[in-house]
């Protein structure tokens, strides 16, 4: 009789404790959060202390890049400008009345207050992180001017306005540098940042298609397209890392449903754009691994955290490169296309990339040293995605889902064997295969 009470009164607040948020369902554009899936500790394993680690980071938040801007947001702002629509006689659209811009084609590409002090707060988060490891003597950036601020600002956070610590190492986003730089598909004739949106748009107009119906039921004057709808869901996130909230974020504007359709929308653009849609994705990842674990394994070097700023790209490649976020690991079938359809939403997918590239997404490679109950004495390894630990599939022979020295170099050995020729998969042309800019 008490158990049977005690679950009663347990499960009433457990159950209405969740609320959706729409912002850890906005893909590229979410702000940055640490998913936790799985559920792994993100601090080291019992008996285990980290002695080297690698970032990749991309850029903090920005107020709009320039296609999400020239193509949904600006002809949206125009729209409204314009249009005759008497917004206060609707209901979810009522604040469209009062509502202003937060965009000008002045702030494109440009960071926001929010993203510069994310940034910061994430160079103070690693700092305590790895208080015990020596301050880096070089952060990286590609030169781009949203890059080179992120980690400008992580620098100020990780030394306490120290800047003078650390040098910042900018890195040319060069085509002719190849893979020996922090954006290689700049250098990759075979890549094309078009790639995945034919596939988005075809889902785009599954999902939208009852929201139109809906709004132009509220609006009769306006006139909605796939193209408007797009941008009010992208508004959410953009206007939230620009003012600190939006309304375009309301639960009465779109359901958790229609936010599920907008996300996996984006999630299809990813995975054909640099996910597993393209056996090129993987190859583009490659050299920053292989760059990474030759840094970690280098005891020569006197650097023990190594941190790099890029751009959305280069993250999903290297997620691709480990074979995380693989919705067919588990099936031994090549056929991981058809696990993302474009007439229907595959909810219990891997691959979401309001997980993989949130702004200021990072992924981490950890080399520790273990003394572990139950596993032998030596060095492993582990992958962090925005602080949560991703096992490696076939490589978790270790505390917390990590994976030992030898295992690890094995499996690397094995991606590379699949995705490491970078000129290759580039269409064959002759650039630097390889990423150099750790070595001393």
């Amino acid at each position: 009789m008490l158990l049977q009470s005690f679950l009663i009164a347990l499960s009433a607040p457990v159950l209405s404790a969740y609320r959706f948020n729409p912002l850890e369902h906005s893909a590229g554009i979410a702000p940055y959060f640490t998913p936790h899936d799985p559920p792994l500790q993100s601090s080291p394993p019992q008996g285990c202390n980290v002695t080297r680690a690698a970032y990749l980071v991309r850029h903090a938040a920005i107020y709009a890049n320039d296609f999400d801007y020239e193509t949904y947001l600006e002809p949206l702002v125009k729209k409204l400008q314009n249009t005759s629509q008497n917004w206060s006689s609707t209901k979810s659209l009522r604040f469209l009345s009062n509502w202003t811009a937060p965009i000008s084609d002045e702030h494109i590409e440009k960071l926001t207050r929010v993203g510069l002090q994310e940034a910061q707060s994430l160079g103070a988060t690693l700092h305590k992180k790895y208080a015990h490891l020596k301050t880096p003597e070089k952060v990286w950036s590609s030169t781009a001017e949203r890059t080179v601020k992120s980690a400008q600002s992580f620098i100020a956070g990780f030394t306490k306005n120290h800047t003078n610590l650390v040098n910042l190492t900018q890195v040319e986003e060069d085509k002719k540098a190849g893979a020996d730089s922090l954006t290689p598909y700049k250098g990759c004739s075979a890549f094309s940042s078009s790639y995945g949106s034919d596939q988005s748009s075809a889902f785009g107009k599954v999902y939208t298609k009852p929201i139109i119906a809906r709004l132009n039921a509220e609006a009769r004057s306006f006139n909605f397209t796939q193209d408007d709808i797009t941008a009010m869901f992208e508004l959410c996130g953009y206007e939230t890392v620009i003012r600190g909230s939006s309304p375009f974020c309301s639960l009465n504007l779109f359901s958790p449903d229609e936010w599920l359709g907008f996300e996996y929308a984006n999630d299809l653009m990813y995975f054909h754009n640099t996910g597993y849609g393209r056996p090129l994705s993987a190859s583009l990842g490659m050299p920053w691994i292989n760059a990474s674990v030759a840094a970690l394994d280098n005891d020569t070097s006197s650097q023990e955290l190594f941190v790099s700023f890029t751009h959305r790209e280069l993250p999903p490649t290297v997620i691709t490169a480990l074979g995380l976020y693989n919705n067919s690991a588990y099936t031994g079938a090549n056929n991981v296309n058809d696990t993302m359809p474009e007439d229907r939403i595959n909810y219990n997918r891997a691959w979401k990339s309001s997980e993989i590239l949130p702004f200021l997404t990072n992924i981490a490679v950890e080399k520790m040293s273990c003394e572990s109950y139950g596993f032998d004495e030596g060095d492993y390894y582990r992958i962090l995605n925005n602080a949560g630990p991703q096992p490696l599939v076939g490589c978790r022979d270790g505390p917390g889902g990590s994976c030992s020295k030898e295992q690890f170099h094995e499996f690397v050995k094995g991606r590379d064997e699949l995705f490491g020729d970078y000129n290759k998969a580039c269409g064959g042309s002759d650039l630097s295969g390889s990423l150099s800019i750790y070595k001393v």
